[in-house]
């Protein structure tokens, strides 16, 4: 057995009259106000201020905001003319149907950090808030770069900003666990233990662990049936006429939890005609920080992936999770100056771009079964990529692609927001749930592991079962032969 080194130790238009509860309808999972009725609400579904504290002040005043590293820049601040097209696409404003929850009211509060104002609770509060879903970017027909701003405004809140005690210690514990593999890969062998001893079942009848620890019972919810897959070998050969050499990223949560994703993945890059190299000492890419404003600890994921799959000699570097894709593919804007980011970044395919590029070589097979199509939002939205997907699934014969009602809405998901803020997430989730339940489809067919989790977990909540798959683990059925019960036996729990 090759042994694998530990985890990197990273040293003007006419706006759309949009009223505060748009696309909702009652019952439809929203937190309920103190009173017992239904609307948005800036403080039921909205993540507690209790971790929030403020910044120190000196004896000049408060302290300024933003400093001058990587601060918001003003230049994309400009850029909104405040014309109000992104309030119906934002999750947290159509959740609560405030403005500083909403894109342009959080550019609005960057615009006073520039100018000079302090960096409040209720500036980092509105901040944090942020999915991070990149919807807004899609609506915005001024082009704001509102990515660039969220993420330069959150490197500087976790750098100058003081937490509470309780705050910084989960998210510590988040950011020790989930960007190591080896790390996520020892809790298979107890998490297999306590799923298969019936304890989850029980601790999840109590409803215990939700009263005492949200952000845990989010975890214990969303994690995933595990399944046995023997790891990849280094290098899979092409099928036929080799048409390509490809690197795998692996992933972190997706290495872990769902290696049949990866295993799929990789039989259909070699049914397609790609010779596939799946390095050992890969480790995380660093989306989950940059997306969270460790900008450091991002870099130095970053440069160890490049160097490893430079080391591979390989024409693309194929991803087949959205989050790390869209970071990957945004290494030159991480690593500023340095060429190797920048000629790494124009090699990063979404797998779905590197099938529709090579084309179909090998035969689908009959596949008779409805999906309903998600969109993750760091595919569609961070890349762009939303047809090639669709295409891919056409071409299997006799599946059925039903599209989802509000698709531009993110799931709650967004990498580990759903548990740093479990209650606004859950209602996002059942929202999303909703949606694709009422396509009728037998099957849900997404490109991110964390919206798989999400989803699932939330149509559970709702009394449903709902089986769950990745586009690679579809397309490896159709291209071998497999009955429509390979997928639908496999809710997301």
């Amino acid at each position: 057995m090759t042994s694998t080194p530990e985890d990197p130790q990273p040293s003007a238009s006419t706006a759309p009259s949009v009223p505060p509860n748009a696309g909702f309808q009652a019952g439809d999972g929203r937190a309920p106000r103190p009173d017992g009725s239904r609307g948005p609400t800036r403080d039921i579904g909205a993540p507690a201020t209790g971790g929030l504290i403020d910044v120190p002040r000196d004896v000049l005043g408060p302290v300024a905001a933003f400093d001058g590293e990587r601060p918001p820049r003003r230049e994309i601040i400009d850029d909104c003319v405040h014309c109000g097209f992104c309030l119906s696409t934002c999750p947290t404003y159509v959740l609560w149907g405030e403005e500083m929850d909403s894109p342009r009211g959080r550019i609005h509060l960057m615009k006073q950090g520039l100018e000079g104002e302090p960096m409040s609770a209720s500036l980092v509060q509105h901040v944090d808030r942020c999915l991070g879903c990149m919807s807004c970017v899609t609506a915005c027909p001024s082009g704001v770069r509102y990515d660039r701003l969220i993420e330069d405004t959150r490197g500087q809140v976790e750098r100058r900003f003081d937490r509470t005690a309780r705050d910084r210690a989960l998210r510590s514990l988040i950011f020790a666990l989930f960007p190591y593999p080896r790390r996520l890969k020892v809790l298979r062998g107890p998490l297999r233990a306590y799923q298969r001893s019936g304890l989850q079942r029980l601790v999840a009848r109590s409803g215990l662990l939700e009263r005492l620890a949200p952000s845990l019972a989010t975890l214990d919810a969303l994690a995933p049936r595990l399944r046995t897959v023997p790891p990849p070998p280094r290098l899979i050969p092409a099928r036929g006429t080799r048409r390509a050499v490809v690197g795998v990223l692996t992933g972190c949560v997706q290495s872990a939890f769902f290696p049949d994703v990866n295993a799929a993945t990789i039989r259909v890059l070699a049914a397609e005609g790609c010779d596939v190299i799946v390095p050992r000492a890969q480790g995380c890419c660093g989306a989950l920080s940059v997306h969270n404003g460790r900008l450091a600890e991002a870099q130095a994921f970053a440069r160890r992936i490049i160097d490893t799959f430079d080391r591979a000699g390989v024409d693309h570097v194929v991803v087949n999770a959205a989050g790390c894709g869209s970071s990957m593919k945004e290494y030159a804007d991480l690593l500023p100056g340095d060429q190797r980011a920048a000629a790494f970044a124009a090699r990063v395919r979404d797998l779905s771009e590197i099938l529709v590029e090579l084309g179909p070589a090998a035969v689908r097979h009959p596949l008779p079964v409805t999906v309903a199509y998600h969109d993750a939002c760091h595919l569609a939205h961070a890349q762009g990529v939303r047809e090639q997907p669709r295409s891919l699934l056409a071409q299997v014969p006799e599946l059925t692609v039903r599209e989802i009602g509000d698709p531009e809405i993110c799931c709650g998901s967004a990498g580990v927001w759903n548990v740093l803020d479990p209650e606004p997430a859950a209602a996002l989730g059942e929202r999303k749930a909703r949606t694709v339940l009422d396509t009728g489809a037998a099957l849900l067919v997404t490109a991110n592991p964390g919206c798989l989790m999400q989803i699932s977990t939330a149509a559970r909540r709702l009394g449903r079962s709902l089986p769950v798959a990745h586009t690679a683990a579809v397309l490896d059925a159709s291209l071998r032969g497999l009955p429509p019960q390979s997928l639908l036996g496999k809710p997301g729990r």
